[in-house]
């Protein structure tokens, strides 16, 4: 048996995690071939896949965050669809719906069309776009993985992800994603622009005759396993218990003074987020385990999406992301990194 903070790990185990972790080194050299920089949001979108949740990534047009979709679809080996939300987007746009066809014979039948969600990473490319009943028809998708289209389920395939985008200049004609949808989000991924070496590599790379060739690394099967496999890493009882302080002194009448800013804070499922996202970035950066720096580097993409801020605290100019920082900084006495 093979000790580990504090755990007794099994041979087997320890095996896994550690190829695991070579695969996954595969995965992001092959990623950083075609998406040059953002090291964080690449690590944080293959975190929330191997967490088996779903990523809203938000940027301003033009930082690749389709291309990284589009990437990470080709490389762990998933078929992969992009739907456009546009204000005249129906439901049945995105889950399909059912024909009336005519046989040969003269017979009648109805048939189902699969619409783009029957996929296993399912772009929905600025989704706030779209009207709420549109939105609304991917919450069933997004947390049952399965959906209902003339009263007759039919589930989805297995992995099933959604890796949305939003941009957050342009709010003219949009909708905002109600608090529902936006927790069924394990991560809010923030895009920024690149630095200027990256934005140099970019534009040698990509204004040329040649692009860099992509192959899969991974197939369905195995990151199934490294899916199945994260949820049996060790988390140390420090980390679970930071998890606890933080999620909970982030929401109103926490007894905390900072929280007197807050107006809604984050329910369990961001403990679970961050309890799943945590072995994830551990076994990205070949750990056996998760330490407090995971929780700490996690706490504002986990929660700035299931938090808002009251009247007061905006009139007075209070940002929601120093303030996080300043939680973390305060329950688990480590800076707010990524």
């Amino acid at each position: 048996m093979a000790q580990n903070r504090g755990y007794r790990m099994s041979d087997s185990l320890l095996i896994e995690i550690e190829h695991a972790g070579e695969r996954l080194s595969q995965v992001r050299e092959m990623i950083a071939r075609r998406v040059i920089g953002q090291e964080s949001v690449v690590d944080l979108a293959l975190s929330a896949i191997l967490s088996g949740g779903h990523g809203l990534l938000v940027g301003a047009p033009g930082l690749a965050k389709t291309l990284l979709v589009e990437t990470l679809g080709t490389v762990l080996g998933l078929n992969a669809n992009r739907v456009q939300f546009t204000p005249d987007l129906m439901p049945s746009d995105i889950l399909g719906a059912e024909v009336l066809e005519t046989a040969p014979d003269g017979g009648r039948a109805f048939r189902f069309i699969e619409g783009p969600v029957f996929c296993q990473l399912l772009m929905a490319d600025e989704i706030n776009r779209a009207g709420p009943r549109t939105q609304s028809a991917l919450l069933q998708a997004m947390q049952e993985h399965h959906v209902s289209v003339a009263g007759q389920r039919r589930d989805l395939p297995a992995p099933f992800h959604v890796l949305a985008t939003q941009n957050p200049i342009e709010q003219e004609g949009t909708y905002p994603l109600p608090e529902a949808q936006l927790d069924r989000f394990l991560f809010q991924i923030d895009v920024d622009y690149p630095t200027r070496d990256d934005e140099r590599a970019i534009l040698l790379a990509t204004t040329g005759a040649d692009s860099a060739p992509l192959q899969p690394v991974l197939n369905t099967a195995e990151l199934i396993a490294m899916q199945s496999m994260l949820r049996r890493m060790p988390v140390g009882e420090a980390v679970v218990e930071a998890i606890l302080d933080l999620v909970r002194a982030a929401r109103p009448g926490a007894g905390d003074d900072l929280t007197q800013a807050v107006a809604w804070g984050p329910g369990p499922r961001a403990a679970q987020a961050l309890m799943l996202g945590v072995r994830a970035r551990a076994l990205l950066d070949n750990r056996l385990a998760p330490d407090l720096s995971d929780v700490a580097a996690l706490a504002a993409p986990v929660l700035t999406h299931r938090m808002a801020l009251n009247y007061a605290a905006r009139a007075e100019g209070v940002n929601l992301t120093s303030l996080i920082a300043q939680m973390v900084e305060r329950h688990l006495g480590l800076a707010a990194a990524a």
